[in-house]
């Protein structure tokens, strides 16, 4: 693994608020927050409804991105630009795998029909340092 891809990694292997762009149908971009995990593969996971707006636009258009890394305004960190394709899943394993107790406030449980997992495959990082012009990138 190399130097970039470990501290990629340092960033997004903890529970996070994130961005997530999609694209609406009239090819527009849309933002909201959610929480994202990332793995030791740099995929990024996060839980959603199934039948929210976000499953039907990636459905649509697989093209996302996402924002990670700042926790705090009064201490600026290191973050990235992450452009990937999702997928959603309902697979048993996904489900499972990626359930934690932030989540039984909003389902009832990793079997819940109305839970489904975004599984984000990225294809370029922007590892973005604070006071830099240029980011370090990876790519897949």
């Amino acid at each position: 693994m190399s130097n970039l891809q470990q501290r990629i990694l340092d960033i997004i292997h903890r529970p996070q608020l994130a961005s997530l762009a999609t694209v609406t149908d009239q090819n527009n971009p849309w933002v909201r927050y959610v929480v994202t995990v990332g793995d030791g593969d740099l995929f990024m996971r996060c839980g959603t409804f199934a039948a929210s707006r976000k499953v039907k636009q990636i459905e649509n258009n697989p093209n996302v991105h996402l924002i990670c890394g700042v926790n705090s305004l009064q201490e600026m960190q290191p973050y990235l630009q992450i452009q990937g394709q999702a997928r959603v899943t309902a697979d048993k394993e996904e489900r499972h795998g990626f359930w934690n107790d932030m989540l039984a406030s909003t389902f009832d449980g990793p079997d819940d029909p109305k839970y489904a997992v975004i599984v984000v495959e990225p294809y370029r990082i922007e590892f973005c340092t604070p006071g830099s012009y240029e980011p370090e990138v990876w790519t897949r």
